[in-house]
């Protein structure tokens, strides 16, 4: 049996890379790498003496499936609905520039060429421009963790993304569990859930601790020192972090912060809190009915640390969350039921344009006590995952890269373990 799922994996695996290989024959030579020359474009293109900016990036993962029939993982897939080692991404950004003091960004996206979505539209205003402070107001960038802020390819040293940000829970901010025991059975199936309440709820994803593929819809309030050695930003928006929105299914939006300090060069700590309403009104009322407390909310608290300098790079992060359901019956669910993840990772370079990269990921659940023959056990299934990598820019601005994961599972009725493999190429403009 475990030959046979090998054979399945290093074949599907060989097919990923030769798709690959054929798209780094067409690319490469077209570059002139081996002259040293940077033929494609690197800069963003830039009109109306400088006031109108476009840019973008695209990148192309091949790797193996593990969403499959054959092999129904499901440890990378997204809140897109795709898996982060097998996806074709597009972005094209811009801003306008009204003076000084006020400038629009937007970006438009496109995964495996579904309809293009608006990944971020909103206005900056900066009130005093000699200063270190404005204020962000539509679809803005997050407020909440480290990771939020790198999630474009050409930030991440490796392809697969940190737990926190890409795996998907059990929880669905729209359909609820009745009890602890019919939470327990729904382990490991984050990809696809279903659960009694309300009536008639369909099968659908559930959510991660923090979405790294949904910017906010709020305002956003940013201020730093002179030196940028202390930051700060606060925000309003709708949704959770788990569960970013444009307009509000429940009662109250969400409130987030986050303060960064530099105290050396090369060192960034940085820690991040949010609190808002998760469930959906129409969930709430069909399990507390209309005098519910309207308390069922996720709160999150982070903290991460950088470190650079020379050839090398480090960085730590750690998100708890916990989220407050209705109490519908027993076996009762014991609240908050609590997420905590760490992520650890690093990146050396060997040499000039190339360098390896290593991550380390565990995400663990807080325990339920559920039927007699479920006993206690975490409510959802802890995973671990351990990816090495590494990438080489042929260019400025075109990297390619390759990464091979091992993800575990402690649980749920899906695959425990998967080795997956995966190629990555990133250009940029």
């Amino acid at each position: 049996m475990r030959t046979g799922s090998a054979a399945r994996t290093t074949k599907s695996l060989f097919v990923s890379f030769v798709r690959f290989g054929c798209f780094v024959s067409v690319v490469v030579p077209v570059t002139g790498a081996s002259a040293g020359a940077q033929t494609l474009p690197s800069s963003p293109l830039v009109f109306a003496d400088g006031h109108v900016t476009i840019g973008g990036d695209v990148s192309a993962s091949v790797g193996t499936d593990d969403g499959s029939r054959e092999r129904p993982g499901f440890f990378n897939f997204t809140d897109y609905e795709h898996s982060a080692l097998r996806t074709l991404r597009i972005d094209v950004s811009g801003t306008v520039k009204g003076g000084e003091r006020f400038t629009i960004v937007g970006e438009m996206r496109t995964e495996n060429f579904d309809r293009p979505q608006a990944y971020a539209l909103y206005l900056r205003v900066r009130p005093w421009p000699a200063r270190n402070f404005d204020v962000q107001a539509g679809r803005i960038p997050p407020t909440f963790g480290a990771f939020a802020r790198r999630t474009y390819p050409t930030d991440n040293p490796l392809i697969g993304y940190p737990l926190a940000y890409q795996y998907l829970t059990s929880l669905r901010p729209d359909a609820l569990p009745a009890s602890a025991a019919e939470l327990l059975s729904k382990r490991g199936l984050g990809w696809l859930d279903q659960f009694s309440i309300p009536a008639g709820t369909r099968p659908e994803r559930g959510v991660p601790l923090v979405s790294a593929f949904r910017w906010d819809t709020g305002v956003q309030v940013h201020g730093g020192s002179e030196l940028n050695l202390i930051s700060a930003a606060a925000s309003i928006s709708a949704g959770t972090v788990s569960n970013p929105l444009v307009s509000d299914d429940n009662s109250r939006p969400q409130i987030a912060g986050r303060i960064e300090i530099r105290p050396l060069t090369g060192l960034v700590a940085g820690a991040s809190a949010a609190r808002g309403p998760f469930v959906t009104e129409a969930a709430a009322r069909a399990a507390a009915g209309d005098g519910h407390d309207r308390e069922f909310t996720q709160q999150a608290l982070g903290g991460d640390v950088e470190y650079s300098r020379g050839y090398y790079l480090v960085r730590f992060e750690t998100i708890v969350s916990d989220w407050r359901l209705p109490i519908v019956r027993a076996p009762e669910l014991k609240l908050p039921l609590r997420a905590v993840s760490t992520s650890v990772e690093g990146r050396y370079k060997l040499a000039p344009g190339l360098y390896a990269a290593a991550r380390f990921d565990h995400l663990g659940f807080s325990t339920l006590t559920g039927s007699p023959a479920q006993g206690t056990l975490p409510w959802d299934a802890p995973t671990t995952r351990v990816e090495i990598g590494g990438g080489w820019s042929v260019q400025r601005n075109l990297v390619f890269k390759l990464s091979y994961q091992r993800n575990t599972r402690d649980g749920g009725p899906l695959l425990r373990v998967a080795n997956l493999g995966a190629a990555q190429v990133v250009y940029w403009w």
